[in-house]
């Protein structure tokens, strides 16, 4: 899917920290909290709420209301006359909200301006009963829809571990160099830390005061449960699985948190932009799906989609961001597409910073658009596994103008 007339202003993009599940975000629907972040981030931008035609609003965790989720949240924000779809597909949820509401925007006969929002709350998700009325005595059906689908895809009949041995198996990726990965992920996201975090600060919101009631019961400034990690402590890791080479160590958590972006013409984007010297266009957004059982495949073809529909070679791209919900991920990536560990994901990734599902994939794309800027511009790819064993991709161009 090519796009031709979708930008991004510079500056039109936010994200709260991201906080270990059952950490300091634990008590707060995701909905509301989001509206509350999308709220300062505007108000902190200069972003009039008379300036949304639509809202793109993506979430895959039910929570309390969330049938009203995106009605809602416009209202909560003081734009009750914008509606539009509320769409989940796991951790291709950003990418295909994005993508969706650049078709929008390249359809439009006038300047459209879309507001896209993803939120998820990983911590204390619903339990879940389907009623059975033709089970022994009417016994009902349950759900814990966070564990249980983490555990058990119904078509592959795997956990989502297991995925990522079976790819470690056919492509012959080893523990250590798995560990290896591990050890870089975490030195590039302390880059992100350093000068006093003025790499997140780009793009995060913080402090923010978690209430209950009127009492402030805790206080976020940055990303919550990213733990230091050694290769001495790597080593004395087991394997998840019995004689597996996947460790906590080599894949990511759970946790909350939420992100949001504008998607408008190039004018609109202009005038929005926070420093007019950068210009940001969605190019293309590619889709795929690997063979059944082998999640961690599935980002090398969407990425060669992205690209081709793009018009790019993968020589063409200068930075490269990808949800690794497992770093076999990035070494099968690396491998196929030819692509050095070192230059992709610098400044952090959902290895590190977590992993709370719809918001996981803006956040590395707000990332990438950064990176870029950084790099004075340039073509940049995204692309992450998504639960089906499937993935989505999306690339954007930064120039300066």
């Amino acid at each position: 899917m090519r796009f031709q007339n979708t930008y991004v202003p510079y500056g039109g993009y936010w994200s709260s920290p991201f906080v270990r599940w059952q950490g300091s975000f634990s008590s707060l629907n995701a909905i509301p909290f989001a509206a509350e972040m999308t709220t300062r981030a505007l108000k902190d931008r200069n972003v009039f709420l008379n300036s949304f035609d639509s809202l793109y609003f993506g979430i895959t965790i039910p929570q309390k209301h969330s049938f009203y989720g995106q009605t809602w949240f416009a209202g909560m924000i003081g734009a009750p006359e914008i509606t539009g779809p509320m769409i989940a597909q796991a951790c291709a949820t950003s990418a295909r909200i994005i993508a969706n509401a650049a078709s929008e925007v390249e359809a439009s006969l006038h300047d459209r301006c879309i507001l896209t929002v993803t939120c998820d709350r990983t911590s204390n998700g619903p339990h879940i009963l389907y009623p059975n009325p033709l089970a022994p005595g009417g016994k009902a059906d349950v759900e814990n829809w966070v564990w249980d689908n983490f555990g058990y895809d119904p078509y592959a009949k795997n956990p989502m571990i297991q995925t990522a041995e079976n790819v470690a198996k056919e492509a012959g990726i080893s523990r250590e160099e798995q560990e290896e990965v591990v050890i870089l992920r975490y030195k590039q996201y302390n880059d992100a830390l350093k000068d006093n975090s003025a790499f997140l600060r780009r793009f995060m919101i913080s402090p923010i005061e978690v209430k209950s009631g009127k009492k402030t019961i805790a206080t976020v400034e940055g990303d919550e449960g990213v733990f230091p990690t050694t290769a001495e402590g790597l080593t004395r890791l087991k394997p998840v699985l019995k004689e597996g080479t996947v460790t906590y160590g080599a894949q990511t958590h759970p946790s909350d948190g939420n992100c949001g972006m504008i998607l408008t013409s190039k004018e609109k984007a202009n005038e929005l932009s926070l420093d007019k010297d950068f210009e940001i266009q969605i190019l293309a957004y590619g889709q795929a799906r690997s063979k059944k059982g082998f999640m961690p495949m599935a980002p090398v073809p969407a990425a060669r989609n992205a690209l081709e529909s793009a018009q790019l070679s993968v020589e063409d791209i200068t930075c490269t961001k990808m949800h690794n919900p497992f770093t076999v991920n990035d070494v099968y990536f690396s491998q196929e597409m030819g692509i050095a560990h070192e230059s992709i994901n610098n400044y952090g990734s959902s290895l590190v910073w977590g992993h709370p599902q719809a918001p996981t994939g803006m956040r590395l794309i707000i990332e990438l658009i950064e990176e870029l800027t950084l790099k004075n511009g340039g073509y940049g790819l995204f692309t992450g596994c998504s639960a089906g064993d499937s993935a989505a991709a999306i690339i954007v161009e930064v120039n300066k103008v």
